[in-house]
C-alpha cells in the first residue's frame, strides 16, 4: 500500500528531456500563484488517497521572483487504516523554473523521513542529507519542480512515438526517467470532456507492476497543461489518478494556447 500511495506524486512529477539536450521551455509559465489542484487516487473502484498541489508567489534569497510549490498526499477511505501523509516543498526560479531548494516530510505508517536539498544549477551540484552529488546535465529537478517545469516545455517539434528523458534527485541519488509521447486524445473527466496530450512514463516490473504493465498519463492540451488522469495496471487490479478540482488557473480549463498541439 505504501508504494501505491507514493505513486500519486510520482505520476504528477512527469517531465521530459528531449534526446538528453537542455530542456527548452516557454517564455511565460503555464501556471501562476494561487493555483490549486486536487486529485484522488483509486485502487479499482475504491478511494485510496488524495493529493493537493498549490503554487505561491515568493522571492528567492536574492530578492528575485520565485514560486513556492507545495504538494501533499494522504491515504483516504478504507486505506486510511494505513496512515500516509507526505508533504513536499520546492522553491523554483521565476524565470528558469529550476529548483534551488527542496524539502520533504514523509510519514508512512511508522516510517519517517525528512529531507532538505539544495540545488546549484550553475555548478550542476546537489546537496542532500547524505552529502553532495554531481549531475551530468545542466537542469536537475526534484520530483515536484519537474512536474511544474514539464508544463512549460516547448513540445512543438515532438511527434507521436518519440521518447523523452528527465534527470531528478530523489532518495539521495540522481536518476533519470524515460517518457514516450503517444499523441492527442480526448477523454471524459469529472470536469468534462478535455482534449489531452497522452504520455507513457516508463515503469519497472517487480513487486507492484506486471511485466507488461503500462503507465499512461493525460495532460490537458490547453494553456494550463495540467494532468487530469493517469492509469496503470498492477499485479492485482489497477490504480487510477483523477483530477477532482482546479482553481486559480492561469487560463480557462480547455482553452487552447499558441503552444497547444
Amino acid at each position: 500500500m505504501k508504494k501505491l500511495v507514493s505513486l500519486i506524486l510520482l505520476v504528477l512529477s512527469f517531465c521530459g528531456q528531449i534526446f538528453a539536450q537542455e530542456l527548452p521551455h516557454l517564455k511565460e509559465s503555464a501556471f501562476k500563484g494561487g493555483e490549486k489542484l486536487e486529485y484522488k487516487l483509486k485502487y479499482g473502484f475504491l478511494s485510496a488517497a488524495t493529493g493537493l498541489l498549490t503554487v505561491t508567489d515568493t522571492k528567492s534569497g536574492s530578492g528575485a521572483p520565485a514560486f513556492r510549490l507545495y504538494a501533499t498526499g494522504k491515504t483516504a477511505g478504507a486505506f486510511a487504516l494505513y496512515t500516509v501523509k507526505n508533504e513536499y516543498n520546492s522553491y523554483i526560479d521565476g524565470k528558469t523554473y529550476l529548483p534551488y531548494y527542496y524539502t520533504e516530510n514523509i510519514r508512512e505508517g511508522g516510517y519517517r523521513r525528512n529531507d532538505k536539498v539544495t540545488f546549484d544549477q550553475k555548478t550542476r551540484s546537489v546537496s542532500g542529507n547524505k552529502g553532495d552529488f554531481k549531475s551530468v546535465v545542466s537542469q536537475t529537478f526534484d520530483l515536484l519542480s519537474a512536474y511544474y517545469f514539464a508544463r512549460n516545455l516547448d513540445l512543438s517539434s515532438v511527434k507521436p512515438g518519440e521518447s523523452f528523458k528527465l534527470t531528478y534527485f530523489l532518495n539521495d541519488e540522481i536518476a533519470t526517467l524515460g517518457i514516450k509521447y503517444i499523441g492527442v486524445e480526448t477523454i471524459k473527466t469529472d470536469l468534462g470532456s478535455l482534449e489531452c496530450l497522452k504520455f507513457s512514463p516508463e515503469i519497472k516490473p517487480g513487486r507492484i507492476f506486471k511485466k507488461n504493465s503500462k503507465l499512461y498519463l493525460w495532460v490537458t492540451n490547453d494553456g494550463n497543461r495540467i494532468p487530469v488522469k493517469a492509469n496503470v495496471d498492477i499485479l492485482i487490479g489497477s490504480v487510477t489518478l483523477e483530477l477532482l478540482k482546479a482553481e486559480g488557473l492561469k487560463h480557462k480549463l480547455g482553452q487552447r494556447a499558441s503552444y497547444s498541439k
